[in-house]
Protein backbone atom coordinates (compact mmCIF):
# COMPACT_ATOMS: atom_id res chain seq x y z
CA UNK A 1 0.00 0.00 0.00
CA UNK A 2 2.47 2.42 1.08
CA UNK A 3 4.38 1.74 -2.31
CA UNK A 4 1.82 2.57 -4.35
CA UNK A 5 1.35 5.69 -2.32
CA UNK A 6 4.82 6.75 -3.33
CA UNK A 7 4.66 5.22 -6.73
CA UNK A 8 1.37 7.85 -7.60
CA UNK A 9 3.62 10.87 -5.68
CA UNK A 10 6.17 10.52 -8.10
CA UNK A 11 3.60 9.67 -11.23
CA UNK A 12 2.36 13.24 -9.99
CA UNK A 13 5.16 14.85 -9.62
CA UNK A 14 6.79 13.73 -12.97
CA UNK A 15 3.93 14.98 -14.89
CA UNK A 16 3.63 18.25 -12.63
CA UNK A 17 7.19 18.81 -13.86
CA UNK A 18 6.34 17.82 -17.55
CA UNK A 19 3.30 20.46 -17.40
CA UNK A 20 5.06 23.34 -16.13
CA UNK A 21 7.97 22.50 -18.51
CA UNK A 22 5.85 22.50 -21.55
CA UNK A 23 4.29 25.60 -19.96
CA UNK A 24 7.22 27.60 -19.59
CA UNK A 25 8.89 26.04 -23.69
CA UNK A 26 5.23 27.47 -24.74
CA UNK A 27 5.50 30.73 -23.25
CA UNK A 28 9.66 31.04 -24.51
CA UNK A 29 8.26 30.09 -27.98
CA UNK A 30 5.48 32.89 -27.88
CA UNK A 31 8.50 35.38 -26.77
CA UNK A 32 11.05 34.03 -29.79
CA UNK A 33 8.02 34.78 -31.92
CA UNK A 34 7.12 38.21 -30.88
CA UNK A 35 10.93 39.34 -31.96
CA UNK A 36 10.82 37.46 -35.07
CA UNK A 37 7.92 39.21 -35.90
CA UNK A 38 9.26 42.42 -34.96
CA UNK A 39 12.01 41.67 -37.39
CA UNK A 40 10.39 40.74 -40.10
CA UNK A 41 8.74 44.46 -39.85
CA UNK A 42 11.55 46.11 -39.61
CA UNK A 43 13.11 44.53 -42.38
CA UNK A 44 10.29 46.35 -44.46
CA UNK A 45 10.55 49.59 -42.42
CA UNK A 46 14.86 49.09 -43.53
CA UNK A 47 13.12 48.07 -47.20
CA UNK A 48 11.20 51.55 -47.34
CA UNK A 49 14.26 53.83 -46.24
CA UNK A 50 16.34 52.33 -48.93
CA UNK A 51 13.57 53.53 -51.39
CA UNK A 52 13.89 56.61 -49.95
CA UNK A 53 17.36 56.74 -49.86
CA UNK A 54 17.02 56.50 -53.79
CA UNK A 55 14.99 59.09 -54.00
CA UNK A 56 17.40 61.13 -52.17
CA UNK A 57 20.21 60.17 -54.86
CA UNK A 58 18.56 62.46 -57.52
CA UNK A 59 18.85 65.10 -54.65
CA UNK A 60 22.25 64.46 -53.52
CA UNK A 61 24.89 61.74 -54.02
CA UNK A 62 26.14 62.83 -50.58
CA UNK A 63 23.21 62.55 -49.14
CA UNK A 64 22.69 59.44 -50.22
CA UNK A 65 25.78 57.78 -49.76
CA UNK A 66 25.29 58.88 -46.19
CA UNK A 67 22.14 57.02 -45.77
CA UNK A 68 22.83 53.80 -47.91
CA UNK A 69 26.16 53.47 -45.12
CA UNK A 70 23.66 53.27 -42.09
CA UNK A 71 21.35 51.23 -44.20
CA UNK A 72 24.29 48.89 -44.53
CA UNK A 73 24.48 48.74 -40.75
CA UNK A 74 21.32 46.60 -40.30
CA UNK A 75 21.28 43.17 -39.00
CA UNK A 76 18.06 40.87 -39.28
CA UNK A 77 16.27 40.29 -35.94
CA UNK A 78 14.99 36.70 -35.90
CA UNK A 79 13.92 34.59 -32.48
CA UNK A 80 17.23 34.13 -31.52
CA UNK A 81 18.20 37.80 -31.27
CA UNK A 82 17.76 39.65 -27.86
CA UNK A 83 16.33 42.39 -27.19
CA UNK A 84 19.59 44.39 -26.98
CA UNK A 85 19.98 43.77 -30.44
CA UNK A 86 16.74 45.12 -31.47
CA UNK A 87 17.30 48.13 -29.47
CA UNK A 88 20.51 48.63 -31.30
CA UNK A 89 18.70 48.71 -34.95
CA UNK A 90 16.15 50.49 -33.22
CA UNK A 91 18.58 53.51 -32.49
CA UNK A 92 20.06 52.59 -35.76
CA UNK A 93 17.13 53.36 -37.82
CA UNK A 94 16.12 56.58 -36.02
CA UNK A 95 19.88 58.12 -36.91
CA UNK A 96 18.90 57.40 -40.88
CA UNK A 97 15.40 58.93 -40.16
CA UNK A 98 17.14 61.69 -38.44
CA UNK A 99 19.65 62.80 -41.59
CA UNK A 100 16.65 61.83 -44.39
CA UNK A 101 14.73 64.69 -41.91
CA UNK A 102 17.83 66.68 -42.78
CA UNK A 103 18.01 65.98 -46.53
CA UNK A 104 14.15 66.79 -46.93
CA UNK A 105 15.15 70.42 -44.91
CA UNK A 106 17.83 71.19 -47.53
CA UNK A 107 15.32 70.08 -50.64
CA UNK A 108 11.68 71.18 -49.94
CA UNK A 109 11.30 69.70 -53.56
CA UNK A 110 11.67 66.05 -52.23
CA UNK A 111 9.64 66.25 -50.12
CA UNK A 112 6.36 67.53 -52.67
CA UNK A 113 7.54 64.47 -54.76
CA UNK A 114 4.45 62.04 -54.69
CA UNK A 115 6.66 58.83 -54.64
CA UNK A 116 7.96 60.47 -51.36
CA UNK A 117 5.27 61.03 -49.91
CA UNK A 118 3.72 57.33 -50.96
CA UNK A 119 6.97 55.99 -49.31
CA UNK A 120 7.13 58.07 -45.92
CA UNK A 121 3.23 56.63 -45.53
CA UNK A 122 4.44 53.26 -46.13
CA UNK A 123 7.64 53.90 -43.26
CA UNK A 124 4.76 55.26 -40.85
CA UNK A 125 2.78 52.15 -41.29
CA UNK A 126 5.61 50.06 -40.62
CA UNK A 127 6.42 52.02 -37.49
CA UNK A 128 3.14 51.26 -36.25
CA UNK A 129 3.76 48.07 -36.92
CA UNK A 130 6.65 47.47 -35.22
CA UNK A 131 5.55 49.42 -32.06
CA UNK A 132 2.66 47.25 -31.88
CA UNK A 133 4.89 43.96 -31.89
CA UNK A 134 6.65 45.73 -29.57
CA UNK A 135 4.11 46.13 -26.86
CA UNK A 136 3.29 42.54 -27.52
CA UNK A 137 6.68 41.09 -26.94
CA UNK A 138 7.01 43.26 -23.76
CA UNK A 139 3.37 41.42 -22.71
CA UNK A 140 5.20 38.14 -23.68
CA UNK A 141 8.18 39.04 -21.68
CA UNK A 142 6.23 40.31 -18.87
CA UNK A 143 3.95 36.81 -18.32
CA UNK A 144 7.48 34.32 -19.52
CA UNK A 145 9.32 35.85 -16.80
CA UNK A 146 6.78 36.11 -14.26
CA UNK A 147 6.34 32.05 -14.97
CA UNK A 148 10.22 31.57 -14.25
CA UNK A 149 10.34 33.36 -10.98
CA UNK A 150 6.77 32.25 -9.54
CA UNK A 151 6.91 29.56 -6.95
CA UNK A 152 6.65 26.34 -7.51
CA UNK A 153 7.48 27.02 -11.16
CA UNK A 154 10.50 29.10 -10.84
CA UNK A 155 11.99 25.23 -9.47
CA UNK A 156 11.50 23.58 -12.31
CA UNK A 157 12.60 26.58 -14.85
CA UNK A 158 15.92 26.52 -12.65
CA UNK A 159 16.14 22.50 -13.21
CA UNK A 160 15.88 23.21 -17.20
CA UNK A 161 17.98 26.39 -17.06
CA UNK A 162 15.16 28.87 -18.71
CA UNK A 163 16.50 32.60 -18.26
CA UNK A 164 15.19 36.04 -18.11
CA UNK A 165 14.60 37.62 -21.31
CA UNK A 166 15.08 41.45 -21.42
CA UNK A 167 12.51 43.62 -22.42
CA UNK A 168 12.35 45.91 -25.22
CA UNK A 169 13.44 49.76 -24.22
CA UNK A 170 12.00 52.55 -25.04
CA UNK A 171 13.71 55.79 -26.35
CA UNK A 172 13.99 58.25 -23.93
CA UNK A 173 13.83 61.23 -26.60
CA UNK A 174 10.90 59.64 -27.97
CA UNK A 175 9.14 59.12 -23.99
CA UNK A 176 9.40 62.53 -23.37
CA UNK A 177 6.76 64.32 -23.86
CA UNK A 178 7.85 68.01 -26.13
CA UNK A 179 7.29 71.39 -24.91
CA UNK A 180 4.07 72.62 -25.35
CA UNK A 181 5.64 76.45 -24.78
CA UNK A 182 5.56 78.72 -28.09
Amino acid sequence: MTAIIIIAIIVILVLWVISVQRKLVKQEEICKNGLSQIGVQLASRWDALKALAELTKSYSDHEYKTITDTIAQRRPITGASTAADANAQEQLFSQAMQHLNVVVEKYPELKANETYIKTMDSVNTYQNQVRMSQMVYNDSVTKYNRLIRQFPDSIVASMFHFEAREYLEQDQAKAEMPSMKL
